[in-house]
């Protein structure tokens, strides 16, 4: 692998870390911790968690696509800097 394509994959792969522990940090401030060290996630957020996951992204309300939108946009970000490090 080439040092620009690694540079692209790490930025990449940090962006995905960055997500995946943002939404666990959300998930966790959601849910209640127990005394045995374990999670309960509220039943309004498994219910509309479990819609959204067995939903189709073109079949979501306005509202609910607004953070898929915000990931794109970060992703495309991304692109278009790596884009532009290879134009130089």
């Amino acid at each position: 692998m080439d040092e620009k394509k690694r540079g692209a994959r790490d930025k990449l792969a940090e962006y995905a870390h960055i997500a995946w522990s943002g939404w666990m940090l959300y998930l966790f401030k959601k849910s209640t911790r127990n005394e045995d060290g374990t999670i309960t996630i509220p039943v309004w957020a498994v219910e509309r968690w479990e819609r959204q996951a067995g939903t189709a992204f073109h079949r979501l309300p306005e509202t609910e696509k607004e953070s898929d939108y915000h990931e794109a946009d970060m992703i495309l970000g991304l692109i278009e800097t790596s884009d532009a490090e290879k134009a130089h």
